[in-house]
């Protein structure tokens, strides 16, 4: 996955991660101090690197690059903070409620108790 993030100076730096791991940890358009962004994404990219590591039984180089490379640009910056931009691709929104089928045949019709009584009751109009 993909992460752009703002600087406190405001350039922008498109960040790397082999896991989605890294939205366990940032999020899209939050804005962190800056040692706390730093905290974060390294956590993140740690964690994605070891996900890597598990996986495929060697270190993945591309995340530890990527952290290096945070903590060299923070070193640039005093202080203030980094804006999460975009992260890509985003999470999946789940999905609220399953829809009914689409071939569905039965139809259910609710009619009020009071409307049934009330026209089949004594004195009802013919």
């Amino acid at each position: 996955m993909t992460f752009r993030v703002r600087w406190p100076d405001g350039t922008e730096t498109s960040c790397y991660s082999p896991s989605l791991v890294v939205h366990d940890h940032l999020v899209t358009g939050a804005e962190y101090p800056l040692a706390e962004f730093v905290e974060r994404s390294t956590t993140a990219l740690r964690l994605a690197g070891e996900r890597v590591a598990a996986a495929y039984g060697f270190a993945c180089t591309s995340a530890l690059q990527q952290e290096a490379d945070i903590v060299a640009a923070a070193a640039r910056h005093a202080g203030g903070a980094v804006r999460v931009v975009e992260m890509h691709p985003p999470l999946p929104v789940p999905a609220t409620a399953a829809a009914p089928p689409a071939s569905s045949s039965v139809q259910a019709s609710v009619v009020p108790a009071a409307s049934v009584s009330a026209a089949s009751g004594p004195g009802a109009a013919s």
